[in-house]
């Protein structure tokens, strides 16, 4: 369900109510003076969750925004590619 933000007149804090989609009410009733409060347009919670997916979609953006930087070439421990012996893979196309 979608939350919607109301705004009291009396200078209450905003509140929060999450309410359906087929009735959304204007105004209602200020959980703090009980004045009617009026609804008004509220920052859309599109990023919120933690899941595993928004999780990794924020550190994406977190390492092409700020990427990380080498500052020394890696070790020569690196094993080399195998070298394949069978001769159909002659005919494949080399990088």
């Amino acid at each position: 369900m979608p939350t919607y933000v109301y705004r009291c007149p009396a200078d209450c804090p905003d509140f929060v109510e999450r309410h359906p989609m087929a009735s959304i009410p204007d105004r209602s009733a200020c959980p703090d003076c009980g004045d009617d409060a009026r609804r008004v347009i509220g920052a859309p919670s599109l990023g919120a969750g933690d899941s595993a997916a928004m999780r990794l979609q924020d550190a994406t953006r977190a390492s092409s925004e700020t990427p990380t930087v080498v500052s020394n070439l890696p070790d020569s421990t690196r094993r080399s590619t195998p070298i394949s012996t069978n001769p159909l893979h002659r005919k494949l196309p080399r990088p």
